[in-house]
């Protein structure tokens, strides 16, 4: 089974109540159209995991972004396809979070993060990210 290498950006701030919020974005192409996900995308030959979700939150959401501490990879197993995704707190840095490549996005509090219908591989990382808030 073909494996893809990505990463994904858990980017965390603090709405105006001081509460941690993480930003979720719902694709909008492919096969998992519609489906929620955490921003990043696949690593390019050459690049460092981190180097690779800058770029990536850079060309769909036109954000810059300081990549942070490691949380976990997630490996799943999709129908057709391994995905292994390399998940990093981040946090922005400039931008307004520019929807290219996405449906729709939301700040969720961390009594929300089950408000939204996860794609199978990320919703495999919602507790470590409820328990880290």
């Amino acid at each position: 089974m073909k494996t893809i290498r990505v990463v994904a950006a858990i980017i965390k701030e603090n709405n105006k109540e001081n509460e941690p919020i993480i930003f979720a974005t719902q694709r909008g192409y492919g096969e998992f159209k519609g489906g929620w996900e955490f921003p990043g995308g696949k690593i390019e030959a050459g690049e460092t995991p981190q180097e690779a979700l800058k770029r990536e939150i850079k060309e769909e959401l036109d954000t810059e972004i300081s990549v942070g501490d490691f949380i976990d990879t997630i490996e799943y197993n999709y129908p057709t396809f391994h995905l292994s995704m390399d998940c990093f707190w981040c946090q922005i840095v400039s931008g307004d979070l520019v929807l290219k490549e996405h449906e729709a996005a939301k700040w969720l509090t961390k009594d929300k993060l089950d408000s939204v219908d996860w794609l199978p591989a990320d919703i495999t990382l919602i507790e470590k990210i409820r328990a880290a808030m």
